[in-house]
Formats: structure tokens, C-alpha cells, sequence
């Protein structure tokens, strides 16, 4: 196959999310799917075999998932990816869509919670903050919380009575406390692990008249389970002798957990049992599972890649349980381990060399986005798009990821984007110093978070990168700060500690465009018209700037949000990225 087929092929071939199923109909599932060639979300049924597509939008549906009675499929309507909307239903069946809740305004989603009852729980952010309306079957909607601060709906007992909340009250949304109130909105029991120390919920056990919510919480310095019983106001802390990082959900019958656990950029499976305080393996191949649910017969299912091997929906058994129609795509290369001194400790990078050249390659550092996130031994259409054209890619999981412990995910507070610029640079020296990257052909890319750590790396590392790519970056921070989601701001408030108005010097020196004049490389910046996350003004002051100087520089646009679900355009853009690096470092210009 050529190169230009292969890589496209990976990018179309169908894929398939873990279905989530319905608690009391476990035949009636739901998952996400490019089948139509843009990302939306399918109706299964078990019993037939039968599939559906739900959603047909333009940009696609993200957000989706079916109720516990199984009758209905829940879904998300924004207005051409900019996450701002309301939450449709249809019947599981096929029918006609209609609002949820009716008389909700749009918003942001924070957090959907549907009682078998019909009680519904829907979280909505705002310029104002965050509101969590309650509504039943022929009755109005109800605020039962609002606050300034960032919050969302966790969970809803199973007997309707509870309700789980996080929130920032105390001002800082990346380290939350949980809350659990009565649907009349009155507070049953709070807690907090004080400054630096988050609770994320889970869910409630899914068996009713069981109160006991599901915690993750992080005291020994990394996520970790915990479950706490709300009306005992009894906390069991899950101590699992596993050197990374834990989640965990419910066994359907609330007698176990299934445990994942993350180490190193992969992770695996394990069956917690809670009387017997016994962990035993749930068999999985060496990669990355993405997500897991264990059915009502005992079995577990799970999402897993890896770099060199395409995603498959597995089951415990052996089985595959979705297989998505048409051709697998073709693999890719497997990825090696580099662990590199930092200015901060240990850096854990992951690299993917091309099979058919020698060093030193071409190379391109693919910065992760988040930055809550980190780069996996995972399957990715981008990363082998670049290897089949010649280049090494070298991941880098900085200070400001997840998968290494509290510490090293918090490190960045206080000078975002600097930090991590350290860790990518100490990685970028050593590959060059151990004749792994060209030094004349280095490409510092990425997207989201990762765009604005590309961005902002070319000017104050001018002379280490030859070119740049950026996609939905924040560029302007200031500027990205007036006209982003509230959500966000309340991120960046926690990030930077405080708001612009109270930490301008630190905002200043973590913006690419305080450093602009100092760039040399030539840039492509990517950008959505309408992204509420990295917002499309912020952008075009930094282009603005770039004109200003006579920097040489690109920039594509689309009719889209933060990133599109649409195959075609997500190949245009990788199209764009791979043309630019060729035209500028003429590097296998002769492939794709």
C-alpha cells in the first residue's frame, strides 16, 4: 500500500467506542462511531444484533449515552462544535428528538444524571457559573445548586434520593470537593482533603438503597479509590500495592471493583473483591486500555491499542464484542521508552521510529494536549502518519500530565507552559546528543494544550526548533482568558493562581505572543472558527502580530470547534501539517 493510501486509511477506517449499556437493560447500548465518516453516536441492541446511527449533525456528536431504563438515547446539541447547547433525547427504538428538559436555556455540560424513576439531573455552565436543575416527569425544572465557582453533577442514587457534587468553592477547580445533597437541595455531608488535594466522585453503588459513592481520591501523592458511605459518614480507603495510578468503578452488583490501573503510558485490568479484600488480573495485552465496564454475567469489557496494533472492543472472555464493518487499519510501529534526567526528575517520553531509514531522523516532539492528559502506548492515526513520512516522533510526558502521581501533574501551577518547555527541551537535547534527531530538522507540534506549549516554545527556545505546527492553541493568554468558557477561566484561575487582574506578570510570561518578536521558525497554526476553548480572536492577534513582523507563518482555518469529528477535514488538516513540514525541511518529499 503507499504511503499516502496507508496513512489516510488509518483515519477512515471505522472505529467503535466501549459501548455503555442501560442498568436495567443491559441489551440496550450505546457507542460512538465514524462509520458515516463523521463521529456520532449508534443505538445497539444485543438481543437482534441490530445497530443504528442516532445522531446525524454536520460536525458530529461527541456526548451521548442511554438512560437506565434503556427506552432512551441521550445526546448533547451543541451548535457546530462549540459546546454550547442542550441535551436531546430519542427513543432507543428511533423517533423523533426532543429536549430532555424542556425549558432549559443552553449551556456548557457539566454532568447528566437520568434515575430510573425519570428523575433527571442536568449541570449547566455559564459566564454566571455553574447551575444544576432537577426536573420530573411533567414538572418544571428546579435549581437545587448554584454557585460562582466551577461545578458538575457526579452521580444520582439509584433510589433518586441523592446527589453527588463536584465543586471549586473554595476556588480551585483542578483540586475539587465532593458534596452530596438531597434532590430537595439540601446538603447531607461534605468533604474536603484541603488545599492541593482533589476528590473526583465516581458514581453511586448501582444497587438501591446503597448510599456508598465511589471516590478517587489522591492523599498518598496519586489517584486512588475510596468509598465513602454518605449516611454512616464512613470512608474505606482501597490500598492496592500498584506502583501507578488507580480509577476504579462499580461491579454491576456492587460486590467488586474493576480496577485500572496506569503505569508508564499503559495500563491493565484488575477485579477488586470487597469482602474478601482480594485483587486478581483481569487478562489484557500489553498496551493501553481506554475504558472497561463489567457486565451483569461477571465479564469485563474494554477498549484497547496500542501503537503498533489498531483499537478493539475486548471482553474477558477472549471475544471481540463490536467488530466495526469494513477493513481493520494498517498498523503502525511500536513505540520505545526513553526516560531522561530533567530539571524536575525523570522525564518518561515514548518514541516511534520509521522501519525503513537510519538515523538521525527528522523529528517531530508531538506535545500531548490537557494538560491533564499524557501520551499513551496507544494507537494514533497522527503519529503514524508522521513515521510513514519519514520522521521520527518523539512524545513527551512533562511536568503537567497525569499517569505520574499528584506532584508531578501540579508541578506546572504558578508558570504553565514554561515548565513543560523545560521537559520537552531536556528530551529535544538528548535525542539530538545521542544521534536519534537531526538537529537542523525539528518540528515542535501539537494540539489544544499542546498547540499553546508549541506555540509558545518558538520564542523562547528560538534556535532548538526548526519549525513550528499549532493547532487550536491559546495564543493571546490574556485575550484567550476574556472569551473562553467559565469553566476554563476557573482552570486557568487554579492554574496560574488567581486571574489575570491578580497575576498579570505570570500570565504575560506564560503567552506566545509576549515572545513573538523572538520566534524564528515558520509557524502553522490550525484554528476552529467557533472554539470556545481556545478562542478564534486570541488567535488572530497573534497572526496579526506574526503579519506585523514578517514572520513566515500559515494558518487553516475551519468551520468548526475545538478539533472536528469529521474524518475528511481531520485528514485535510494532518494533509496541511505534513505539507508544511515537507515544504520547509524537505524531508521524503516524495512520500504521501
Amino acid at each position: 500500500m503507499a504511503d499516502e493510501e496507508r496513512w489516510k486509511t488509518r483515519f477512515r477506517a471505522v472505529r467503535v467506542s466501549l459501548p455503555g449499556w442501560a442498568e436495567h437493560a443491559p441489551d440496550s447500548c450505546v457507542y460512538r462511531s465514524n462509520a458515516s465518516g463523521t463521529w456520532e453516536i449508534y443505538a445497539w441492541d444485543r438481543s437482534s444484533g441490530a445497530s443504528r446511527q442516532v445522531t446525524d449533525r454536520p460536525n458530529g456528536t461527541m456526548l451521548g449515552g442511554v438512560d437506565p431504563t434503556g427506552q432512551w438515547i441521550l445526546w448533547f446539541n451543541d451548535n457546530d462544535g462549540d459546546e454550547f447547547g442542550v441535551w436531546m433525547r430519542q427513543p432507543f427504538t428511533g423517533g423523533p428528538d426532543e429536549p430532555v428538559v424542556p425549558g432549559l436555556g443552553p449551556s456548557y455540560p457539566a454532568g447528566l444524571a437520568v434515575g430510573p424513576g425519570g428523575t433527571v439531573l442536568v449541570g449547566r455552565s455559564t459566564d454566571d457559573g455553574t447551575e444544576i436543575d432537577l426536573a420530573r416527569a411533567g414538572e418544571a425544572p428546579t435549581a437545587i445548586y448554584r454557585h460562582r465557582e466551577d461545578a458538575y453533577v457526579v452521580d444520582l442514587s439509584r433510589d433518586e434520593s441523592l446527589v453527588a457534587i463536584n465543586h471549586s468553592e473554595h476556588g480551585d477547580s483542578r483540586h475539587m470537593a465532593l458534596r452530596v445533597i438531597r434532590v430537595d437541595g439540601s446538603i447531607v455531608a461534605d468533604v474536603w482533603d484541603g488545599p492541593g488535594k482533589g476528590l473526583d466522585g465516581i458514581r453511586f453503588a448501582p444497587v438501591p438503597g446503597d448510599h456508598r459513592l465511589l471516590v478517587v481520591h489522591e492523599r498518598r501523592g496519586r489517584p486512588e479509590p475510596l468509598i465513602w458511605d454518605v449516611h454512616a459518614d464512613e470512608q474505606r480507603e482501597i490500598v492496592l500495592d500498584l506502583p501507578g495510578e488507580i480509577v476504579a468503578d462499580w461491579y454491576p452488583d456492587a460486590s467488586a471493583l474493576l480496577v485500572l490501573h496506569q503505569y508508564r503510558a499503559r495500563g491493565e485490568l484488575f477485579r477488586y473483591d470487597l469482602a474478601a479484600d482480594a485483587l486478581e488480573p483481569v487478562p489484557t495485552p500489553r498496551g493501553v486500555v481506554a475504558g472497561a465496564t463489567a457486565r451483569p454475567d461477571g465479564t469485563v469489557e474494554y477498549a484497547w491499542s496500542s501503537a503498533a496494533e489498531p483499537p478493539v472492543v475486548r471482553s474477558s472472555t477472549g471475544a471481540v464484542v463490536l467488530t466495526p464493518p469494513g477493513p481493520a487499519p494498517p498498523p503502525s510501529v511500536p513505540v520505545e521508552d526513553l526516560h531522561v534526567d530533567g530539571p524536575g526528575g525523570s522525564i518518561h517520553a515514548l518514541v516511534s521510529v520509521p522501519a525503513e531509514s537510519a538515523p538521525p531522523y527528522p523529528t517531530v516532539f508531538v506535545v500531548h494536549g490537557g494538560p491533564t492528559a499524557h501520551d499513551t502506548d496507544s494507537f494514533a492515526p497522527n503519529v503514524a502518519a508522521w513515521v510513514d513520512h519519514g520522521f521520527a516522533v518523539v512524545r513527551v510526558n512533562y511536568r503537567g500530565s497525569t499517569g505520574y502521581g499528584s506532584a508531578w501533574r501540579d508541578a506546572l501551577e504558578g508558570r504553565p507552559g514554561l515548565t513543560e518547555l523545560e521537559d520537552i527541551k531536556a528530551v529535544r537535547d538528548h535525542a539530538v546528543d545521542a544521534g536519534l534527531a537531526d538537529p537542523a530538522r525539528l518540528v515542535l507540534a501539537g494540539g489544544s494544550w499542546g498547540g499553546y506549549v508549541s506555540l509558545l516554545g518558538l520564542g523562547p527556545q528560538p534556535e532548538a526548533w526548526s519549525l513550528g505546527v499549532a493547532a487550536v492553541p491559546v495564543a493571546d493568554y490574556l485575550a484567550a482568558y476574556e472569551d473562553e468558557m467559565e469553566s476554563l477561566r476557573a482552570f486557568d484561575r487554579a492554574l496560574f493562581g488567581g486571574s489575570p487582574q491578580q497575576r498579570p506578570e505570570r500570565y504575560r510570561q506564560s503567552s506566545p505572543i509576549t515572545y513573538v518578536e523572538q520566534v524564528k521558525a515558520p509557524v502553522l497554526i490550525l484554528a476552529g472558527e467557533n472554539d470556545p476553548r481556545c478562542p478564534i480572536r486570541q488567535i488572530e492577534n497573534y497572526l496579526a502580530r506574526l503579519a506585523e513582523l514578517g514572520k513566515t507563518y500559515e494558518v487553516y482555518r475551519y468551520d468548526a470547534g475545538h478539533g472536528s469529528l469529521v474524518v475528511e477535514e481531520r485528514i485535510r488538516q494532518m494533509q496541511a501539517e505534513l505539507t508544511f513540514a515537507q515544504k520547509h525541511l524537505g524531508a521524503n518529499q516524495d512520500r504521501g
